[in-house]
């Protein structure tokens, strides 16, 4: 399973503060954006929700199902974010909420103006390669959170709750921050999925593909350069700006998640796995893993495979 980053919890609402089991609103209101706490201690089926503006959503606390733009219900879990565009509305279900399980997530809702102008200034300023434009793409509105996005949310939700006199200036450059942030994360969970025609197409994506088909031999950041056709400082920038991550941080990434497949699908040893996933030392190996996953190897490929004899 992909690593996701879960926000810091929100005290719940006192009980005899609510004025309704389902869906209990709380709301932070600034000029560019508008904090939403929602939280629910009842089970409830297909509640709608719809909001004017640009929405993104992240949940804090239980689990949720969610019904949106016609597709299937899909559980919604700490960890992940859902985009929503405005006045499209959301139905949620709410299967496990009761009063010592509540569900809560926070829904923010942010101006168009502020979106516009920010993609505006950043494809008028930092275009991006093969006439490609910064914008959010409405099919990919569902993600697991990644450790930068999680940052900027816990960000703008203490800046929304807080009380200083400056949180309209900080709240309007954490905005742009996240609209960015948004964006690369798109970009770099669209790689998965893209066609030959649009890797061939483009010269980062290109990349991307072909260190995940590499992932388990030595890759050369000179290599990357020379495949994208871009010197060495103008590919790491483009990357950088692309992804929101640097070359050696996504190999690092990819490196990681093949060895997680292996450790939870294989009985190999953890030295085993440390080579088969790309790296070349043992200790090294067993330190990123610790930092990205909070947990040793070792520990992993226990919890996955509990009743599994690991040699």
């Amino acid at each position: 399973m992909p690593t996701k980053f879960s926000l810091n919890p929100v005290s719940l609402t006192h009980e005899n503060s609510l004025k309704t089991l389902v869906e209990n609103r709380t709301a932070y209101t600034l000029n560019k954006c508008e904090l939403n706490i929602f939280e629910t201690h009842a089970t409830s089926n297909l509640v709608p929700l719809t909001f004017n503006d640009f929405v993104v959503t992240s949940m804090l606390r239980g689990k949720k199902v969610m019904h949106l733009l016609d597709a299937p219900g899909f559980d919604y879990l700490p960890g992940e974010s859902v985009l929503v565009p405005a006045g499209i509305t959301m139905k949620i279900d709410f299967p496990e909420a009761e009063k010592n399980n509540a569900t809560q997530c926070i829904a923010l809702a942010i101006d168009n103006q502020k979106i516009e102008s920010t993609l505006n200034f950043l494809n008028e300023k930092y275009p991006k390669t093969e006439n490609n434009y910064w914008q959010f793409q409405k099919n990919n509105y569902h993600f697991f959170n990644n450790i930068e996005l999680a940052q900027v949310l816990n960000k703008l939700v203490k800046i929304c709750m807080d009380g200083s006199s400056c949180k309209e200036i900080f709240a309007d450059l954490t905005l742009q921050e996240l609209i960015v942030n948004i964006v690369q994360l798109q970009n770099l969970n669209a790689t998965d999925a893209y066609t030959k025609d649009e890797v061939n197409n483009n010269p980062l994506s290109f990349v991307t593909g072909f260190i995940r088909a590499n992932i388990g031999e030595e890759i050369k950041l000179e290599d990357l350069t020379s495949k994208a056709c871009m010197s060495k400082a103008t590919f790491y920038r483009s990357f950088k700006r692309e992804f929101g991550i640097s070359p050696i941080e996504f190999i690092q990434r990819e490196r990681i998640k093949k060895a997680k497949q292996l450790l939870a699908d294989t009985n190999y040893s953890v030295k085993a796995v440390c080579l088969e996933s790309g790296f070349s030392d043992v200790n090294y190996f067993v330190r990123v893993f610790k930092m990205l996953e909070g947990i040793t190897p070792k520990q992993y490929q226990m919890v996955c495979q509990p009743n599994t004899i690991i040699h």
